[in-house]
């Protein structure tokens, strides 16, 4: 090619080359043996010339490759890159990979259980671990040049995603900001923020999935593909699969309905349709797993919103026989979970149903979820990725989680529970799990497949897959520890000023832009109506108010003599009783009647279900053209008296054709001959009112009221009065969204200051206290050092009342009063929960509402007695028997207590000052940092 090029261009060429090669970006290309895709290349040279990026792609596209340039440019500028994960897992992972490429002396870790080479150029952390560092002013900020936020989309999270704006924000100005994101449909409302808080900004969105995913639906034995593409002469689209649809009108269809009208129907017709029918059906896990393996789509992971559903999936599995790892894999399997959990004594292996577990991972067969060991689940997580599990079934927490790849991701049901009720799966949420298809290098083609569930809609499920819609929303809210931290470094107008730049009031504020335009060209109609109704005889805007005052104090006292003629005539109704014969004023049945039965509401007489007491009396009458009708409120505008009174004869039946003919003609007879009394119309309340005496009177004194062309004038005035009421509501709603955080804030510093913690721009000693907790609960937690509720606690207790704090059960149950230790820690637990009390009573007095995520929720004291017992020393079997909880739940909030006992520990009164907290919470980290808890703790 270079030959037919002329002499300039092929030194043209040669420059491009020679310069690309002097970028830093050629020799990072070496260190892959693939080529980078464009939208990579595109964000590794946006971020060597200095800008920041933010990178959204979907699942398994290679976004990460981002952030490791971004490590690469840092080394090579000798400065420092902070890589940033949202869980520990993730951060782990990352460490060995940036381990293996640059070596352990350049990479450290810090993930609040680890602290490995934490002076080392690259740290992989947690983003809690940088909002801390960046809090508490860390020297090891000095000479930080890059931060990789993986997975930025992580600020939706409703409880945590607080954390990735507060570090957004607070990165000091030379730090370039890298922003991994998964697919989402606002990427470019992000990156005008993140332009707007970090400076320059690249915004680099890619749809492409590198690998191919392939949507089917598995109805009994046959997969089907859920789209077929229609070449209709506009570039192919992709339609449902007919058989897809078939199946779903087959199955709704009911047996009757199928015979209906169809006699003429062949046998041979009829048969064929059962055997249809009889395909249908939703297979059990094991033939999903064998019909998947016979089609080679294995590794698969199957998604199944349910702990207890993936672990008896997999027993299934083991029942029905199932193996898919030949005598070699199963051998190298056993190898390696022996040396992964070779520290764990034999006891707790028993406890943790290891060989159980065992069997299942030498068969290739495992489950994965939050309630499982964490090492139970890292080892699944190796031996999946080195192909040696091919089925895992697993909650959707795996979707958000490691890097663990399938060539197949199957979804058993498209409703899962959403902690409130069971719900639909969102587009956003069924992208996110089937994005794990496809192994980038190593399948040409990933695949989804849904289990065909009845009443399944495959409009609807194409309508999921086909939907792209996962918008990035923020959840900031403003919390004490952040108010604290904010005003002791910055003040509080400055604070103030900090969160009204969040991505939160940025959405906020972009909502009302809309709104804001609609008030200005309000206002320009307005300006024009005004123009419109100018008199030259006076003020036509002041006479045109007397109008509507005019029209306002008449339309009152309508609704009012309307009001009073209503309870006039249902208490006219009231009086009403059986045989009493009346005429219906209005209405379809207007005429002579015969009451049978008063109709009184519940309570006043013999009562009549089915309708509501404000509805009134609703008489059963009989009219004179022999019908029985029950009345109601509307047919008595006025009231009604009795004309005559009749008896009903006890043989009187309502239903009986006779006896209504024979009562309608002894009524006609009895009362035919009875011209009912006219209701004379009584004088209006208007006409005595003084306010419309003196309103008419100032119209008719007003010079406008003479103007020929007032009729006019009055239109443009009313469409005047119309378009500015209607742009006062919208303003109300303008002022009611924008400044939403900080007014938040104000609350929060108000009540900050009412206990103390701050004064004007500067926080106080318990301020600074409170300023070193974090969490959900730190204001409670500040306010238990402040009180000394701790003082005298041994470790054990001190854990346990620790782990009110940090403790939520997965199912709120009220009926039983969770058991916690005697003695001291009862106390203190109960002092706990008096201080909360408090606490919220203050909260409502300055209306900080935990139902917009602010305020502090009441302590959970579940927990606190298998804590206690682990840190008396108690074995594991024993406490997880007490506790009735899955070891990997054991191990979390354990973890979690840990790190709020170290928060503690720094926080609380010196021993100098006489205290035993920081003593005793530094033992209580010991006494529960050991066995599982200890030996989870991955670096």
């Amino acid at each position: 090619m270079t030959e037919d090029l002329s002499p300039a261009e092929r030194y043209a060429a040669a420059r491009i080359r020679a310069a690309e090669q002097a970028t830093a970006l050629a020799p990072f290309r070496e260190l892959y043996d693939f080529e980078l895709d464009p939208f990579q290349i595109e964000a590794c040279k946006a971020l060597e010339a200095g800008k920041g990026v933010l990178v959204a792609a979907p699942t398994g596209s290679g976004k990460t490759i981002v952030g490791e340039f971004a490590v690469h440019l840092a080394l090579a500028e000798r400065r420092k890159c902070f890589y940033t994960t949202p869980i520990k897992a993730l951060s782990n992972q990352k460490y060995q990979d940036l381990v293996r490429r640059y070596g352990a002396d350049k990479v450290g870790l810090l993930t609040g259980d680890n602290s490995v080479n934490a002076d080392a150029p690259v740290i992989v952390m947690t983003t809690e671990v940088l909002r801390n560092m960046l809090y508490a002013g860390s020297q090891a900020l000095r000479g930080l040049a890059y931060v990789v936020m993986d997975e930025v989309h992580y600020l939706s999270d409703r409880f945590r995603g607080a954390v990735w704006e507060e570090v957004i924000i607070h990165l000091p100005e030379s730090v370039t900001l890298v922003s991994l994101s998964a697919t989402v449909s606002n990427a470019e409302e992000f990156g005008d923020w993140l332009d707007t808080v970090r400076g320059d900004t690249e915004v680099i969105v890619s749809e492409h999935r590198p690998v191919p995913l392939w949507q089917h639906v598995l109805a009994g034995r046959k997969m089907y593909d859920l789209f077929e593409e229609s070449d209709d002469g506009r570039g192919g689209r992709r339609e449902v699969n007919p058989d897809l649809v078939r199946l779903a009108r087959m199955e709704n269809s009911s047996p009757f309905a199928r015979g209906r009208g169809r006699g003429n129907m062949r046998e041979a017709d009829r048969e064929r349709e059962r055997r249809q029918r009889s395909r249908i059906w939703t297979p059990a896990r094991p033939e999903v797993i064998e019909r998947l393996d016979s089609a080679g789509l294995l590794p698969a992971i199957t998604f199944i919103f349910s702990r207890a559903g993936c672990e008896a999936a997999v027993q299934q599995c083991l029942y029905a026989g199932l193996r898919l790892n030949d005598q070699d894999e199963r051998e190298l399997v056993r190898e390696i979970v022996e040396e992964r959990t070779a520290s764990i004594p034999g006891e707790d292996l028993n406890v943790l149903g290891y060989y159980e577990w065992l069997e299942g991972l030498e068969r290739g067969i495992a489950a994965h979820h939050a309630g499982m060991l964490p090492t139970f689940k890292e080892v699944v997580e190796e031996l999946f990725v080195r192909g040696l599990v091919k089925a895992v079934f697993a909650t959707e927490t795996l979707a958000l989680g490691i890097n663990m790849p399938a060539r197949s991701v199957v979804l058993e049901k498209l409703v899962k529970w959403n902690g409130e009720q069971h719900a639909d799966i969102t587009p956003g949420e069924y992208t996110q799990l089937t994005g794990r298809a496809g192994r980038r290098g190593i399948d040409v083609e990933g695949h989804a497949v849904v289990l065909w569930q009845r009443g399944m809609d495959p409009g609807a499920l194409a309508g999921l897959a086909g939907t792209r819609t996962y918008p990035l929303r923020s959840s900031f809210k403003p919390s004490y520890n952040m108010a604290v931290n904010l005003v002791q470094q910055f003040g509080r107008h400055r604070s103030r000023e900090l969160l009204e730049t969040s991505f939160a009031q940025f959405q906020a504020d972009k909502s009302v832009v809309g709104i804001s335009k609609q008030v200005q060209r309000n206002e320009e109609g307005i300006q024009g109506y005004r123009e419109g109704m100018t008199c030259h005889l006076g003020d036509f805007e002041e006479y045109a108010r007397l109008r509507r005052e005019l029209k306002d104090r008449e339309t009152e006292l309508a609704k009012q003599g309307a009001t009073q003629r209503r309870a006039a005539a249902a208490a006219s109704l009231e009086k009403l009783k059986p045989g009493d014969v009346i005429h219906v004023p209005t209405g379809k049945f207007a005429g002579l009647a015969l009451v049978l039965d008063p109709g009184l509401p519940a309570g006043r007489a013999n009562g009549h279900r089915g309708f509501d007491q404000h509805d009134g009396p609703r008489p059963l009458v009989l009219t004179a053209e022999r019908q029985v009708k029950r009345l109601a409120s509307i047919d008595f505008p006025v009231p009604v008296e009795a004309l005559e009174r009749m008896r009903i004869p006890k043989s009187f039946n309502a239903r009986s054709p006779q006896s209504r003919r024979d009562l309608a003609s002894a009524l006609r007879t009895k009362a035919g001959h009875i011209a009912p009394e006219r209701h004379r119309k009584q004088r209006a309340v208007a006409a005595d009112d003084r306010e419309i005496a003196r309103l008419r009177a100032a119209l008719r004194a007003h010079p406008c009221h003479g103007c020929d062309e007032r009729e006019d004038h009055a239109r443009w005035a009313e469409r005047y009065h119309r378009l500015q009421r209607d742009t006062k509501q919208l303003e109300r709603r303008i002022e009611g969204r924008t400044n939403t955080i900080a007014r938040t804030f104000d609350r929060i510093y108000a009540l900050l200051t009412e206990l103390d913690y701050l004064r004007g721009d500067a926080a106080t000693e318990h301020g600074k206290r409170l300023a070193r907790l974090y969490g959900e609960l730190d204001l409670l937690a500040s306010e238990c050092l402040r009180e000394g509720v701790w003082e005298g606690l041994n470790p054990a207790e001190l854990a346990a009342c620790v782990s009110a704090l940090v403790f939520e059960a997965r199912q709120a149950d009220d009926a039983v009063a969770p058991k916690v230790p005697s003695g001291a820690a009862k106390n203190a637990l109960g002092e706990m929960v008096r201080i909360w009390g408090r606490l919220d009573a203050l909260e409502e007095d300055f209306k900080i509402n935990q139902a917009e995520g602010v305020g502090q929720r009441e302590p959970d004291l579940g927990f606190a007695w298998a804590v206690f017992m682990w840190a008396s020393g108690k074995g594991l079997d024993e406490v997880l028997r007490e506790a009735e909880m899955p070891a990997g739940d054991f191990v979390r909030w354990c973890k979690q207590v840990i790190d709020v006992l170290g928060q503690i520990a720094a926080a609380a009164p010196s021993s100098a000052e006489g205290s035993t907290v920081t003593k005793n919470a530094r033992k209580a980290v010991d006494a529960v940092l050991r066995g599982v808890v200890a030996y989870s703790s991955v670096g």
